[in-house]
């Protein structure tokens, strides 16, 4: 268990975000709040398995590798959180609804149980502020001189929720600028074998949404997240393939956003 007073990240611990293709030239910034399924070393496993944390609980299946792709096939800079949404939710507000969970999806999660606020403030100093400082160092430096960019959040949804068998394949996430989320809508709808959720199966209008709100609306710009449905994706393999078939679409959209 961490130590009161002492830094949660230790030697041989990952880092709490990854950076990829930083000089990419797509004016695009995109980001994955869920990339990983790590806990670091002080906090053990939480007190769950393996198996659990691998779940949906623990982090956005097949997200990152679906945003590597994007990266890879748009030119674009992506940064990806480090750590597992159960350690600390990087699209919730520090010490918020949904921040730390003491249960998810009807798992209950031991050691985010009673949490004093020195231990979730060691948590956010560790594996939250990292991750959303260096979003802002990214896009003070690709807004320099006046350039205009978009900003898009990957993530994926688990196909069942509360016994709900969600209908669709992908969703587009947004609150009241439809610059960006506007064009990306169409172009998805494009394909007639795409079930597309506009606010669905989330809304960005939620009022624990963080990421758009403290990076994109503060800056004017045009920003949503997308999600993709982790059964369609559940392997490297496939969610590369997402990531292929969604560059098209969101190229389309970043480049109607900013004429």
């Amino acid at each position: 268990m961490q130590l009161l007073g002492t830094p949660l990240l230790q030697e041989g611990d990952p880092p709490p975000f990854l950076v990829v293709n930083e000089r990419g030239k797509a004016p695009l910034l995109l980001l994955c709040d869920h990339a990983s399924k790590a806990v670091p070393k002080a906090l053990g496993d939480l007190g769950i398995t393996g198996e659990e944390l691998s779940r949906h609980i623990g982090w956005d299946i097949g997200g990152l590798d679906a945003a590597l792709e994007l990266a890879k096939t748009l030119d674009a800079p992506l940064v990806a959180s480090g750590y597992s949404r159960l350690v600390i939710d990087c699209n919730r507000w520090p010490g918020g609804e949904g921040s730390i969970p003491e249960v998810s999806d009807k798992v209950p999660i031991p050691a985010n149980k009673g949490l004093t606020r020195e231990q979730i403030d060691a948590r956010a100093a560790g594996c939250f502020w990292p991750y959303h400082q260096e979003i802002d160092r990214q896009l003070d430096r690709m807004t320099a001189n006046g350039r205009r960019i978009c900003m898009l959040v990957m993530h994926s949804f688990t196909p069942e929720m509360n016994g709900f068998r969600r209908p669709w394949h992908v969703g587009v996430l947004w609150n009241d600028d439809p610059r960006l989320p506007g064009p990306l809508l169409a172009e998805l709808r494009k394909d007639a074998s795409l079930v597309v959720g506009d606010n669905e199966p989330y809304s960005a209008r939620a009022s624990y949404e963080y990421t758009l709100t403290a990076h994109a609306r503060p800056r004017a710009l045009p920003h949503c997240s997308l999600e993709v449905r982790q059964d369609l994706m559940g392997t490297a393999s496939d969610a590369r393939k997402w990531g292929r078939r969604l560059a098209g679409p969101i190229g389309a959209a970043v480049a109607a956003a900013l004429r």
